[in-house]
């Protein structure tokens, strides 16, 4: 669970966080007990003690006392905040713990009177990322593209897609990501044309293009990054039009994100650019404006350009308030330079079969860029985490009660299913910029072939190993793929 997780920086399963907000607000875990017979079979343990005193939280019990607890903490308590939806038993349970309360009515003890989607409070927070968080992020990235040089340098004709795979999965966990952010998309050839492509089990051809879609997780942070080029080292004069056809919707999507944009800009922008070069390649007929409003693009590119980056590849916060697109902001911080970047999106440009050749491709390029930011810093990861973590809750929920009354939220990490956690017993109750466009044919500059020729010279190099997280790093762009050169 990634708000759990953002909210505790507790990895153990079977454990809940309560958050109570009011005049004295706490923030209580309840968590699996210190056992040593299981520690040797499934390994550490911190048990509520512990926990308590490593993660800075005010309370912490065991998980089998939770139905009890959390029972007395919701008495005359005005309202509560669950992520309702997300998993039915825990919505039976909740609703089954505030009949038990309301019960007591008799006893001068009321129940909450209200429900309220806490996601709707905590998706808002998470999509404002602070300092500690751009910088995992940064290192993720740079991870995910140095796993991308060490792909192309291992790519031959004749090689297996998992072959390459397994070049990816090597550099992410030797430099010390945890996991792939989802299951990589290596995909030669016609592959390429399947948007999720996940059997990585054919073999690669002389001659044709190999897409990788594929990004580590590092620290619970994802990134995204896709790359298109060719097998065999050298584009052919069709694969180079449709590559810089992408590459030149990519870039003009970058230069759309920025502070002041709306959200939508940077995918109409680049969709423009690829329906001009729709037309160029003759692959769709009359004019832009034409192309767009038939719909006659999406044969070749049938899904938006980005989506917002964090805790997951496709993380939470809505794209539109009351109605209207997200404006991209920057958040100045004490009078000094602009703290950059938060919001991280991914450009992602595709394209589809392309009819005249005899071999089916599609080109897409996505990297993980950032295009706007906040001075919001409510955290970090460090034994209080959970403290900040719920002084920030409190604020915002310090709309719906007073400082006499109390609010609580529940959230949890599971590793299994909701009915086996102790005590689950209870019964179930815009317009796009005006800007010219960009050409959809990029002028002369570095080329593709450079940057993979350079790595076959090497084959016995290891790839470049990821900058450590320094200040520079950290106001450094990624950089973006370079213009194709035919072979």
């Amino acid at each position: 669970d990634s708000h759990f997780h953002y909210l505790t920086g507790f990895d153990e399963p079977e454990a809940v966080l309560v958050l109570v907000a009011g005049a004295v607000p706490q923030a209580i875990l309840f968590c699996r007990e210190k056992d040593q017979e299981r520690e040797i079979w499934d390994g550490f343990r911190y048990g509520p003690d512990g926990a308590k005193e490593k993660f800075g939280f005010d309370a912490a019990y065991p998980i089998t006392q939770l139905d009890d607890k959390l029972s007395e903490l919701m008495g005359n308590q005005p309202a509560l905040f669950h992520p309702l939806g997300a998993h039915t038993a825990w919505d039976d349970r909740i609703l089954a713990l505030r009949a038990r309360v309301q019960a007591q009515v008799r006893s001068g003890i009321t129940a909450p009177n209200e429900i309220h989607d806490v996601r709707m409070l905590l998706d808002e927070m998470r999509l404002i990322k602070d300092s500690d968080e751009l910088a995992i992020m940064r290192r993720a990235a740079a991870i995910s593209a140095a796993a991308h040089i060490r792909a192309m340098r291992t790519t031959r004709p004749g090689k297996m897609e998992f072959e390459i795979e397994a070049e990816l999965l090597h550099e992410f966990r030797s430099s010390g990501a945890q996991a792939p952010a989802y299951t990589s998309i290596v995909a030669g050839g016609a592959n390429a044309c399947v948007l999720h492509y996940i059997a990585n089990s054919s073999a690669l051809k002389d001659g044709q293009l190999l897409l990788i879609d594929a990004a580590c997780e590092l620290d619970g942070y994802a990134t995204d990054i896709t790359r298109t080029f060719p097998i065999n080292g050298k584009f052919s004069a069709a694969q180079k039009e449709v590559y810089e056809m992408v590459l030149a919707a990519q870039a003009a999507a970058i230069a759309a994100a920025r502070p002041g944009a709306l959200w939508n800009e940077p995918h109409d922008t680049a969709l423009r650019v690829l329906a001009q070069g729709l037309i160029d390649l003759k692959l769709c007929s009359g004019s832009v404006d034409a192309v767009l409003e038939s719909g006659a693009y999406k044969r070749f590119y049938m899904h938006r350009t980005g989506h917002w980056l964090g805790m997951d590849v496709h993380d939470v916060g809505t794209y539109k308030l009351d109605g209207n697109w997200r404006t991209l902001s920057m958040i100045w911080s004490g009078g000094k330079t602009p703290h950059l970047p938060s919001n991280h999106r991914t450009a992602r440009a595709a394209s589809a079969p392309l009819p005249r050749s005899a071999n089916q491709s599609a080109a897409r390029v996505a990297p993980t860029f950032s295009a706007s930011a906040s001075a919001m810093s409510w955290f970090s990861h460090t034994p209080s985490r959970a403290a900040n973590a719920s002084a920030a809750v409190f604020r915002l929920l310090g709309r719906f009660s007073d400082t006499r009354a109390f609010t609580f939220v529940v959230t949890c990490r599971l590793s299994q299913g909701l009915d086996q956690i102790p005590n689950a017993r209870l019964p179930p109750l815009t317009s796009p910029s005006a800007s010219p466009l960009p050409s959809a044919r990029p002028a002369s500059g570095p080329r593709a072939t450079d940057a993979l020729d350079t790595a076959r010279a090497n084959p016995a190099a290891p790839p470049d190993s990821p900058p450590p997280k320094t200040p520079a790093d950290r106001s450094s762009p990624a950089p973006g793929c370079p213009p194709a050169t035919a072979g």
